[in-house]
């Protein structure tokens, strides 16, 4: 065997027992979140500390320097699209990144933020977030300490959003979401102006077991895999892979109100899909996982919304649920519960906003993002900042803490930025990609209209999901689209939906 085989023989062997330890920190993590009694969190957090300590160590051993030197010029003598070269230049950039921060500082932050998250979890549920405040405090300093250990950057906000979102920078985001709002509000205040649809049946007790019957039944239909996933109840819903064979969801429970966990449910089933559906060549490397944050919420987004909230859906599934609930739906027709599931109106809960305005909460999140690495605004101030915008943004103030500051999870078990970008992002990709599809596939709605969605999975599976993390976003986007990225088809799926749901002549942005 050639001396490159050898080494890269050797690297898929070290990867293999890399991804079993990342496979058990992530079911310590699942449990923590939805079965762990609340005894176990210090443990927890050691334990998980102690195995991330261990990754770190093995993903910057010495060898991994040995075999780089000999493959990365290995990788520049194969084709770009070769599975090898990518997984040579995956691991590459990540060894470059990963030895950047010291073993100590990863333990550091992998314990304080599992203690971190068991806190909010508490802190949650009564909107104390003096509780929180010194363990966001230490977050924020765990976070800048992070950017200068991966710098040097523009923007402190770059190495966080290049974690999350490879490729992407904080002028690439501002100016995506420049053009966003340009276009949002416009439609924003013309749908303001419009008569609200009725909503007061969305406002009542659905059975949760019946809810969770139903919703088995519609993902088995999206494709999700019963025999290699599950279906739990969560404060905070997510998914979860363990392994290609364990992709796990998560969902919430809202007792007097519809929509969870019926839509968070569809938004994690979106996340399921795509690791389901990944190559299972790539199973124990890093590329065997959706590609980042921006492409993966534009799977959730896209089985959540332009599936699951869409007319065509219910049209199919709205007999058998208004049947399932007729003491709350009997007199509800098709149209009257559409435009109910799709009313535009502001919120203070992002997980449950509108499609039109939900980038607005997102918007927020990143400038106080901005704000809190940059140093001008201090954690003690982030709740009334956080008021403050959404009272600038929504014309909605939250009433408590818990509705405001801490109805996310991601400052409380994550470094503060980088992350919420990639919902907009999401959102954005997702639109774009569903207009490639519809060029190929002009009968998709038609097809969603008979509950059949495998032309829709198979489309993402061959352009998207099986390539896991071969190709940066950026590229993935232009391969699979034939476009660079571009705000435009959401502007003008909004614009379409939304006109023609409130019966507004809306102008094409």
């Amino acid at each position: 065997m050639s001396v490159p085989h050898t080494a890269l023989a050797e690297l898929k062997a070290h990867l293999q027992t890399l991804t079993a330890l990342s496979g058990a920190v992530g079911l310590l993590r699942w449990d923590q979140v939805t079965y762990m009694p609340p005894g176990g969190a210090e443990a927890r957090s050691r334990q998980i500390a102690t195995l991330t300590r261990l990754w770190q160590e093995h993903f910057t051993a010495p060898d991994m320097q040995r075999w780089l030197d000999v493959l990365v010029p290995y990788a520049e003598t194969l084709p770009d699209d070769d599975d090898d070269a990518a997984l040579i230049r995956y691991v590459a950039r990540e060894y470059d990144r990963r030895r950047r921060l010291p073993t100590d500082f990863v333990a550091e932050l992998s314990e304080h933020l599992s203690a971190s998250r068991h806190v909010w979890g508490e802190a949650r549920q009564t909107g104390d977030f003096a509780a929180v405040q010194p363990f966001l405090e230490k977050t924020l300093d765990l976070s800048r300490r992070m950017a200068d250990y991966l710098g040097p950057y523009e923007h402190p906000m770059d190495p966080l959003i290049q974690q999350n979102d490879e490729g992407f920078d904080t002028a690439t985001i501002r100016a995506l979401f420049d053009d966003l709002r340009r276009g949002l509000i416009p439609l924003v205040r013309t749908i303001a102006d419009a008569p609200r649809p009725n909503t007061t049946f969305l406002a009542r007790t659905y059975d949760f077991d019946t809810q969770m019957t139903f919703l088995h039944d519609v993902l088995t239909d999206f494709g999700y895999d019963w025999q290699r996933g599950r279906h739990d109840l969560t404060a905070h819903p997510f998914a979860i892979r363990l392994s290609h064979g364990d992709v796990r969801i998560t969902t919430r429970f809202t007792p007097d109100y519809l929509n969870a966990p019926l839509f968070p449910s569809m938004h994690e089933s979106g996340h399921a899909l795509y690791e389901q559906n990944v190559s299972p060549a790539y199973e124990g490397t890093p590329l065997a996982r959706g590609a980042w944050s921006g492409m993966h919420e534009s799977s959730s987004r896209l089985w959540e919304n332009r599936v699951g909230r869409s007319r065509a859906f219910w049209m199919h599934y709205y007999p058998r649920f208004q049947q399932l609930f007729a003491e709350h739906l009997g007199n509800v027709s098709l149209d009257e519960f559409y435009a109910a599931i799709n009313v535009v109106e502001p919120s203070l809960i992002r997980v449950t906003a509108d499609e039109v305005t939900y980038n607005l909460h997102i918007m927020i999140r990143f400038e106080l993002e901005v704000q809190l690495l940059e140093g001008t605004l201090r954690v003690a101030d982030l709740p009334d900042a956080w008021n403050d915008m959404y009272e600038a943004y929504l014309g909605v103030r939250p009433p408590n803490h818990a509705l405001g500051v801490l109805q996310d999870v991601h400052w409380y078990n994550a470094t503060i930025g980088g992350r919420f970008q990639g919902y907009a992002l999401g959102n954005i990709i997702g639109a774009q990609v569903f207009e490639a599809i519809q060029e190929t596939h002009p009968d998709i709605e038609e097809q969603i209209a008979a509950g059949e969605f495998d032309t829709l999975r198979g489309w993402l599976t061959e352009h998207i999901y099986r390539h896991g993390r071969k190709y940066l976003p950026q590229d993935l986007i232009q391969r699979a689209t034939g476009k660079p990225l571009s705000v435009e088809p959401l502007l003008r799926y909004l614009h379409t939906k939304f006109g023609e749901l409130y019966g507004l002549s809306l102008p094409m942005p």
